[in-house]
């Protein structure tokens, strides 16, 4: 192994220092290993002349950041001259075939095809031209033919907008017409509820004045007791109305009047009553099943049962009627 030089040591202690390993240097510069240890070691020998030894040193110095003019002037002695001390940026391809190496044959071929390539080059250039003219001719063409046709858009559009804001405003109108028509029915309805519950509330009203006005004449009086059967007479008054409550339990009840014909005929509910109209009759049975906790009601007022409920169980109290007109 040929000993380092003065250059050869600093590059590679400088290369070093760096963390650069010949491959990574090759990778940078582009030069060959063995021309890289070559510098290192001094064996300028394996190079392809003297020419190239001060183009690798130069382009190695460039790689790992050193001043090249300084490093030629500092180690002159240990690099060899040539003729001329300029230093190109890159090797001259205008070189005869002997001179130029094997390695570097495929590249001399490539620019053989260079004027070829350019001409090429040149030809797509005009193509893309003449092509980027011709579309700003239609362009123009087409807003041209677009500003022609504007004012007749326009009217259209304006026709059309026209329409449509008729359209809207019928279907507004119609919209409203149709709210109008909803609410005006609806407050109808709202004024008839009002009527039938004020018809309802002084109808109500007038019977429970007549009702209060009868009792003060009227006259529930027994005619006989027979049983478990009893008769009461109904006098001085011109209504007779008739309420039933079951308070303690559910029981049975029928109420019919004189002929027999039933006004109600089944359960009473614990808790439920039933109200019977029966002014237009002269006699009304009434047969309740279980008399505890039932409660009778004539015109409004509460009237006793004949019995004592814990004694007779099942009672049947006819009421005979004689409107106060007829007396």
């Amino acid at each position: 192994m040929l000993a380092l030089t003065d250059l050869g040591q600093r590059l590679r202690q400088e290369r070093e220092s760096k963390g650069l390993s010949l491959e990574d240097l090759q990778k940078l510069t582009k030069i060959q290993k063995r021309y890289l240890l070559g510098i290192e070691e001094g064996n300028y020998e394996v190079m392809p002349g003297k020419f190239y030894v001060r183009a690798f040193i130069k382009q190695y110095c460039e790689a790992i950041g050193l001043d090249t003019d300084a490093i030629f002037e500092e180690y002159k002695s240990d690099i060899p001259s040539t003729q001329t001390e300029d230093m190109p940026q890159q090797l001259s391809r205008v070189r005869s075939r002997k001179e130029i190496p094997q390695h570097t044959k495929g590249v001399s071929k490539a620019y053989d095809y260079l004027p070829t390539v350019l001409v090429v080059a040149g030809v797509v250039v005009v193509g893309i031209i003449i092509w980027v003219i011709a579309q700003n001719i239609v362009s123009d063409k087409n807003k041209e033919q677009a500003n022609q046709e504007a004012p007749n858009s326009e009217v259209q559009q304006s026709n059309t907008q026209e329409e449509t804001n008729e359209t809207t405003a019928k279907n507004d109108n119609s919209k409203s017409e149709d709210e109008q028509s909803a609410a005006d029915k609806k407050e109808q309805e709202k004024e008839k509820a009002a009527k039938e519950k004020a018809a309802k509330e002084k109808a109500k009203k007038e019977k429970a004045e007549k009702e209060k006005k009868d009792s003060g004449k009227q006259e529930y009086k027994e005619v006989q007791k027979t049983g478990r059967s009893a008769t009461y007479a109904l006098s001085g008054t011109d209504a007779f109305n008739l309420e039933v409550t079951s308070t303690q339990a559910d029981t049975w009840l029928d109420v019919k009047n004189g002929k027999g014909n039933a006004f109600f005929s089944s359960i009473l509910k614990k808790g439920e009553t039933k109200e019977f109209d029966l002014t237009k009759e002269t006699e009304a049975r009434v047969n309740i099943g279980y008399s505890p906790g039932v409660e009778l009601k004539v015109n409004g007022k509460a009237v006793d049962l004949p019995f004592d409920s814990s004694k007779q169980v099942r009672q049947v109290v006819t009421i005979q009627y004689q409107p106060a007109e007829a007396q």
